[in-house]
């Protein structure tokens, strides 16, 4: 069914090229009922299909974006000293009673019994799961700091609402310090702070940093990313100064501010708007290391508690804040994430001949074999050139190379950006402009 070359665009080896006729797309023209535009959006380009409450499965469409999301998340995570890991999602209770979670967490968490009769859960963070991950080989203060994430699934029995927003199982990216010192835990906390800033930017998102409450994860202090939506979970107040990225939130600590109030960062005006948590950052101290008995030896012979940071993204909330903050009345419009990752969307370009039959196949299929990147060629009889192009639309497929008239009569094709810009081009320009 897929054909592939040796171009790839992310870190990851990618799925290349598809034709129409043998790709499974779920695009649809309508996607009534549901509760706002970016999740009739996301259903409408065929990303994900509902599977329940708060359960979602992804199409070949969607894993591929969201592989591109993922792929940048762990650029910047191995850019700045991370280390990849992966942690069961199912646990047992006991070290989740040893922390004292077991009771605090246990109202959002799936937890059931064994054939045993043994007590586990579907783990909705892994703080005590890395504690107990590195109990046995970190054992001296030489050892430390460390940066280790993974990238996979969590449960949270939450309250399903806003699509891919507040979901029961959720793929996030999360991350965790261990340090011998607060002072080493406060630099690599700034360094995951940068680097989040950094992802966030490169897919071009409006959003603020708000202080928050560390709720049941514990610590001393936290911060949200939160970006900005037309319809979000969070009222949010925000710096209107565009090189300040100061926010607070009704969950923050100290959240009196309101909309144009001075910022306390700037002393520019705060603005209302609506948002959605995209990421949270975590100063633990000894929070869990200190139950859990994870200490190291120090340079003097004595022994002390390890001291931890935690720092999570959302990949799912993330593609919905890219739905939504990027995308228009035509679907999906998705950003370039920058030379080694480049676009996030699932295609790089279409092939869209006006009739896929006689000379326009022979170059359709041509290019197909030629262009490299992520290519989907419209190569489906049954579909009428309208169709076509919407349906490239929809996806977002950042270019289109149209095969039509111009061609018969000049030999240059036509190519168009997802944003409508058109121009003229011969067929050796054509993998210049779009590789």
């Amino acid at each position: 069914m897929q054909h592939f070359t040796a171009a790839s665009t992310s870190l990851t080896t990618k799925v290349i090229a598809v034709r129409r006729s043998e790709a499974l797309l779920f695009t649809s023209r309508e996607a009534d009922g549901h509760e706002n535009e970016t999740v009739a959006r996301t259903l409408r380009a065929g990303l994900v299909r509902q599977f329940g409450s708060g359960l979602y499965g992804f199409t070949p469409t969607g894993q591929r974006v969201r592989e591109n999301v993922v792929s940048l998340v762990q650029r910047e995570m191995d850019a700045i000293g991370g280390q990849q890991i992966g942690l069961p999602s199912l646990n047992d209770s006991g070290i989740w009673r040893r922390s004292g979670r077991w009771e605090s967490f246990e109202g959002e968490m799936f937890t059931f019994e064994n054939r045993d009769g043994k007590r586990l859960c579907l783990a909705p963070s892994h703080e005590e799961g890395v504690a107990h991950l590195v109990k046995s080989g970190v054992r001296s203060y030489d050892d430390l700091p460390l940066l280790l994430y993974q990238v996979g699934s969590k449960y949270r029995d939450d309250h399903a609402r806003n699509g891919l927003v507040r979901t029961k199982e959720f793929t996030m990216k999360d991350a965790y310090s261990l340090h011998t010192s607060h002072d080493s835990l406060a630099e690599y906390y700034e360094r995951v702070r940068r680097a989040y800033v950094r992802i966030f930017d490169a897919l071009d998102l409006e959003f603020a940093i708000t202080s928050a409450d560390n709720s049941v994860m514990g610590g001393s202090s936290s911060e949200e990313f939160v970006a900005l939506a037309d319809e979000g979970t969070l009222a949010l107040r925000l710096c209107s100064a565009t090189d300040c990225r100061f926010g607070v939130t009704d969950e923050s600590p100290h959240s009196g501010l309101s909309a144009g109030d001075a910022c306390p960062d700037c002393g520019s005006r705060l603005e209302a708007g609506e948002g959605i948590e995209i990421a949270h950052v975590f100063e633990l101290g000894t929070r869990y290391s200190e139950p859990m008995g994870l200490t190291v030896d120090t340079a003097g012979g004595g022994e002390r508690n390890v001291v931890m940071g935690s720092y999570g993204i959302g990949i799912e909330r993330l593609l919905h804040v890219l739905v939504e903050q990027h995308g228009d009345a035509a679907g999906c419009n998705w950003p370039n994430a920058g030379a080694d990752i480049g676009t996030v969307a699932p295609f790089d370009v279409s092939i869209v001949p006006l009739e896929y039959d006689g000379d326009l196949r022979e170059v359709a299929d041509q290019l197909y074999e030629t262009l490299g990147g992520d290519v989907l060629l419209f190569d489906d009889r049954d579909q009428t050139i309208g169709e076509r192009f919407a349906e490239s639309d929809l996806l977002g497929v950042p270019w289109k190379v149209i095969l039509g008239n111009r061609f018969r009569e000049t030999g240059d094709v036509e190519l168009e950006s997802r944003d409508g810009d058109t121009r003229d081009v011969n067929l050796e320009e054509v993998s210049v402009i779009v590789g």
